[in-house]
């Protein structure tokens, strides 16, 4: 470990309405070191590190880069001073290539700077992958390529403009184990030639297996800063929470019941007319989770979509409770039990310019429970939106409170407290936890397996978090280019390096081995 290259130093940002994100924060980072930084969702570190990239300004403290204060202004600053930071949704073109993608901004020019020098972009990412190890295809499209592959580029990008340090968001949140392996392998090579990386994860076990220091922010305050060596799982978690967290979900016995969902050759073409969904039957029953694992982009987030309305079924057919809902509106759809956690929290699950109160209530418009002839009866709205928010653990000042004004875990808990406590005996659950802390994913998990085995709720889980999706399912399910290619019926026996192969598409089960799973 070098030198440090990098210390904020009693940082204070408080936003206009009085809310302290940061509160004399002081943290520090090493040359040729990878440190974390870790916290629950609302802690802090987003707002800590868009200060660090000139994306956020703050009241108190100041920054030091190599010794001496600086004022960053923009990320362009950043970027010019040395700072880049891969965000955890790219910021690509993918239309373009490999090439024009990691140069955009700095492009070579020809023939007196008029010219776009093709030939000489290409050499100049050829070089810096290789200098840097992150082999990629410089002539492939942004869109052909893997989440992975794509993570490389994004990377690449930051170190050809000169990049001394790295700030990575949720790098892992959507890749199998081989390709987070081959990632903290690149991140320890860059490590070893000096740069200086922060790595920001809700993964614990990464952080373990990946960093030499950890820092804690809670409630915007410094918890401590602490080498790995002098922690373990279990402590880090009670760090990051002020609790003891259950890191290992008990499912206790499922008892087989009833059909809820019967899907049969069920495709969904896309605009091209590709099928994205081929052909898939399954079903679930009362009282079970279904997992559904996959690399992004394989069909899983269709599959949910449709089975909630969000998009039309090309063919086949899907019932719900004895019922088809083959060309159903979403509101008829939910009629017939089905509730859904999108993937997309602020796109299709919450209005952000709309109170927590009115995100909560948005699905009882029309519901005789909480109207009083035409008008909605307020007493009852406001008992259960503050039921709502004491039992999800819902941080904001006032039901009033625009969500945009919340974290996004607690958004999540919006959104989770709404869908789970509107009496549905189906739950289509995307990405539950993306990006979640530790202390709330264990309350999701813990719900979705509770409504499960005590009010046989069937639960849809699609995710990317396999330790999630194997420690949740009562069965697995594995998706590749629209297919299924694997069916575990004890998804928790299974490592996590078996199931990277069948979704990267190197192992196929016959047959006969996925068994019966309609």
């Amino acid at each position: 470990m070098g030198t440090e290259i990098l210390r904020m130093e009693n940082i204070t940002k408080i936003y206009s309405n009085g809310f302290a994100a940061n509160k004399n924060v002081t943290f520090s980072v090493n040359a040729g070191e990878i440190h974390a930084l870790a916290g629950e969702n609302g802690a802090g570190k987003t707002t800590l590190m868009k200060i660090l990239f000139g994306r956020e300004s703050y009241q108190e403290g100041r920054i030091l880069l190599r010794g001496q204060e600086v004022h960053i202004k923009d990320s362009l600053d950043a970027i010019g001073m040395g700072i880049g930071m891969v965000h955890q949704h790219f910021m690509q073109m993918p239309s373009l290539t490999v090439a024009e993608n990691v140069i955009l901004g700095i492009e070579p020019t020809k023939k007196g700077g008029v010219i776009f020098d093709q030939k000489k972009a290409r050499q100049m990412t050829m070089e810096a992958a290789e200098k840097y190890q992150l082999h990629v295809d410089p002539d492939a499209k942004i869109k052909d390529l893997s989440v992975g592959m794509r993570q490389k580029v994004e990377i690449l990008k930051e170190l050809i403009r000169g990049i001394e340090i790295l700030i990575l968001d949720e790098p892992t949140a959507v890749l199998t184990p081989q390709e987070t392996k081959e990632l903290f392998d690149q991140l320890r090579f860059l490590r070893d030639q000096g740069y200086a990386i922060i790595f920001i994860s809700h993964k614990l076990g990464e952080v373990m297996e990946l960093c030499s220091r950890v820092t804690v922010l809670r409630r915007g305050r410094i918890m401590g800063t602490d080498l790995i060596s002098n922690l373990d799982q279990s402590s880090l978690a009670r760090m990051i929470v002020g609790r003891d967290v259950v890191t290992k979900m008990e499912r206790g016995a499922q008892r087989p019941k009833h059909k809820v969902v019967e899907v049969k050759d069920l495709v969904y073409q896309n605009q091209e007319g590709r099928p994205v969904v081929n052909h898939l039957n399954f079903s679930i029953r009362a009282g079970e989770i279904l997992g559904i694992a996959g690399v992004e982009g394989n069909g899983q987030s269709e599959v949910a979509d449709l089975l909630c309305g969000m998009r039309p079924i090309s063919h086949g057919n899907v019932c719900v409770n004895g019922t088809s809902i083959n060309g159903l509106s979403v509101r008829k759809i939910r009629e017939l039990g089905v509730s859904a956690i999108s993937e997309d929290r602020l796109k299709f699950a919450c209005a952000e310019n709309l109170s927590v109160r009115d995100n909560i209530m948005s699905i009882y418009l029309n519901s005789k429970a909480f109207t009083k002839g035409m008008l909605l009866d307020m007493k009852k709205v406001n008992q259960y939106v503050a039921q709502c928010i004491q039992d999800y653990e819902i941080k904001c000042d006032s039901p009033d409170d625009p969500v945009r004004l919340l974290s996004g875990g607690n958004i999540q808990k919006v959104v989770v407290a709404r869908e789970f406590t509107c009496g549905s005996n189906l739950i289509i659950a995307s990405q539950p936890t993306r990006g979640i802390d530790v202390g709330t994913s264990e309350m999701i998990r813990k719900t979705l397996i509770r409504k499960a085995r005590q009010e046989d709720v069937a639960t849809l889980l699609i995710s990317s978090d396999l330790n999630e999706v194997l420690e949740v399912s009562d069965r697995l399910l594995v998706m590749y280019k629209g297919q299924f290619v694997a069916h575990f019926t004890k998804p928790s026996e299974v490592s996590e390096e078996l199931l990277g192969e069948y979704m990267l598409g190197n192992r196929h089960m016959s047959e006969k081995e996925m068994g019966e799973y309609v």
